[in-house]
């Protein structure tokens, strides 16, 4: 993995040394940051022990369960509804209740962890999840089922840059954290599919409130096993938490979410998103002016300056958001064009979502040969084609193109997820890693929020269900494609920033 350094090392040698961190431009007076750990770290062995084990175990679990919230309710919506007296207008709250705060509060949870604890963050987001969820599947109201979600968004806020730091933290970087990350990743997206399979089958037969108790017990679970395995770690020095920055960051996300989720439903038309996009967009700039001012900013402006920090973050955003767009128009063509049953659609999708493991099980691989840029590059290149490859489908068969070229796309998707992580946090020093896995996370989340809203939404606003569909896959192939060049120029070169 490239880090920065001086010396002249390729642009995408694998491996890497603590040395290249500890010496990189501009932080040479300064000791390499190391967790609050009773002592350093020894050097890591080449295979993982029992309790790396278990703790890539909790960690992983963690992930996937909140990557299964994000789509285990999709299919039982309409019986909730029905259930708890919502309109149809109003479904869309269930997803947006959760996707509120799940992408807002990302970066300002990561810079708290840091600076208080990783771990004792990680158990409040793991208990805060479980009530939230508890609450929804007992509601009574529709204001009290989405109050659930929106304190599960707040519980996964917390959980996801919390748990990869403690991952990044915990696992060296080099082969253990490649496949600690490729572990990680794969269950990020399998989460994503099962939860759709999974939520179909829970709700036909033990009702819609079964999938919100599934992930109460799951949070039990996890929260039983992780403060006997997870070790603290913060960062040893403990600047002021930059609270300007934090309110204007997370309105700006706040109002970006909610206008392209609104403009979902309801198309860019509205007031209300209008204000919302054009409030988001003048927060962000004010965050960004705050940040160059601020003596303890919650993002380094000079890690965004790095260019694996931004050109990492710019292929993980339109790979997650690239991609549930796909999954969310193949959805409706399989189902309302070919006429496919729940369980038919949950088949190819359980298909995609086997192939997705093996990726996740070879995306370690490839990039100790390739090297990350190039592992990301290429995947970005792959998922691009495999998806322009489903033009092909037809207004009455296409199952099995669908099939085969989803499910490599799948895979070319995990590579670019496990490889743009690598890319980001790779040479970062352990006391900034909660802000690189911050905006990380920050990307996977805002990534799986934006891609249905921006283009999804065409799926059924322009022409036939057919035409918009493909009209959708031909978008996001160009998108892909184009990024995935622009990521290529921007890494190029001997230097990470």
């Amino acid at each position: 993995m490239p880090t920065e350094t001086s010396a002249p090392t390729p642009p995408d040698s694998p491996g890497t040394s603590a040395r290249a961190a500890a010496t990189a431009p501009g932080r040479a007076a300064a000791p390499p940051a190391v967790p609050a750990f009773d002592h350093p770290p020894a050097p890591a062995p080449a295979r993982l022990t029992g309790r790396a084990r278990l703790i890539l175990f909790v960690l992983c679990a963690a992930q996937f369960m909140v990557a299964l919230d994000f789509s285990v309710l999709n299919v039982a919506l309409p019986v909730l509804g029905e259930d708890l007296g919502m309109s149809r207008s109003a479904l869309q709250w269930g997803v947006t209740a959760f996707a509120l705060p799940s992408g807002g509060f990302l970066l300002l949870f990561g810079r708290i962890a840091d600076l208080y604890g990783r771990r004792r963050l990680f158990l409040t987001g793991l208990a805060v999840f479980g009530s939230a969820s508890l609450l929804a599947t007992l509601a009574w109201s529709p204001e009290v089922f989405l109050a659930g979600r929106a304190l599960q968004g707040l519980g996964a806020a917390v959980i996801v840059p919390t748990g990869m730091s403690l991952l990044t933290t915990t696992f060296p970087e080099g082969p253990q954290r490649d496949r600690a990350l490729g572990i990680s990743g794969t269950l990020l997206s399998l989460g994503f599919t099962v939860g759709m399979v999974l939520g179909g089958v829970m709700t036909d037969t033990l009702g819609w409130r079964s999938t919100m108790g599934l992930l109460a017990v799951a949070a039990v679970l996890v929260l039983a096993l992780a403060p006997g395995l997870l070790p603290e770690s913060r960062t040893p020095e403990r600047p002021r938490l930059d609270v300007p920055g934090a309110v204007t960051v997370t309105g700006g996300l706040l109002a970006l979410i909610y206008a392209l989720s609104t403009a979902a439903e309801r198309g860019f038309g509205g007031a209300d998103v209008l204000a919302a996009l054009g409030a988001g967009v003048a927060l962000l700039v004010a965050f960004a002016v705050v940040e160059s001012r601020s003596a303890a900013p919650l993002v380094s402006l000079p890690m965004l300056r790095r260019r694996t920090v931004a050109w990492g973050n710019l292929g993980g955003l339109v790979t997650f958001s690239m991609m549930s767009t796909v999954v969310f128009v193949l959805t409706l063509y399989f189902q309302e064009t070919l006429g496919l049953s729940s369980f038919e659609t949950g088949l190819v999708f359980g298909f995609q979502g086997v192939m997705s493991v093996v990726a996740g099980m070879l995306a370690p691989r490839v990039i100790g040969r390739l090297g990350a840029r190039r592992t990301l590059v290429g995947s970005l290149l792959g998922q691009g084609v495999f998806t322009a490859a489903l033009l092909g489908i037809g207004a009455a068969s296409g199952v099995l193109l669908a099939t085969v070229a989803v499910s490599l796309a799948s895979m070319c998707h995990l590579g670019a997820i496990i490889s743009y992580g690598l890319t980001v946090t790779s040479g970062v020093p352990d006391g900034e890693q909660g802000l690189a896995t911050g905006l990380v996370t920050t990307t996977q989340q805002v990534g799986l929020t934006i891609g249905i809203p921006l283009l999804g939404v065409l799926a059924t606003t322009h022409g036939g269900l057919y035409d918009g569909v493909r009209l959708v896959l031909a978008a996001d192939a160009a998108i892909v494609v184009a990024v995935a060049l622009l990521v290529a120029a921007g890494l190029r070169g001997r230097r990470a920033a």
